[in-house]
């Protein structure tokens, strides 16, 4: 009945007997080494994978860390800025208090070259003056004063002072 059909028995079994030895050396020799590279294949995208999520890890930390280190760099310049202000106050004030110390001592030396030059002024005018009243006395008494003699005689007395300051 099967061979009315065409289908011969033991042609039948030789193509099954092919058909399993083809299946089974596929499978030694081509699926095991598939599911082998598909395995490693696998395997190399789940490192890369956990190698990209720890690099995101190490770039998260990292941005963590300089925003760290930037905060405290502003903190730094910060106190570095107060210091120098500090500095520079303490200076200005230091400069301005010798400036003021120079100005004190600058007036008092002014002020005392200018005394002891009034003071040799009126000296000079003490003996200046000395001098006329002896120069005026002594023709007062060399001659008798009336009121024209007596105003010529001062005039006299007074230009002779002049000449005297001004030599």
């Amino acid at each position: 009945m099967l061979e009315t059909l065409g289908i011969h028995f033991p042609t039948l079994l030789i193509y099954l007997v092919n058909f399993l030895l083809v299946l089974g050396l596929l499978f030694l020799f081509a699926y095991k080494p598939i599911l082998r590279l598909m395995d490693q294949r696998s395997d190399r995208i789940r490192e890369s994978l956990e190698a990209s999520e720890r690099a995101r890890e190490d770039a998260a930390s990292s941005q963590e860390a300089v925003e760290a280190q930037l905060v405290e760099a502003r903190r730094e310049s910060q106190r570095i800025l107060e210091q120098a202000r500090e500095s520079a106050e303490r200076f200005r004030a230091e400069e301005m208090e010798r400036a003021r110390n120079e100005a004190e001592n600058f007036v008092e030396r002014a002020r005392a070259d200018i005394q002891r030059e009034r003071d040799v002024v009126i000296e000079e005018v003490r003996a200046s003056f000395g001098d006329l009243a002896m120069t005026a006395a002594e023709r007062v008494v060399r001659r008798s004063l009336d009121r024209q003699a007596h105003d010529d005689l001062i005039a006299q007395v007074l230009e002779e002072g002049e000449s005297l300051r001004r030599s």
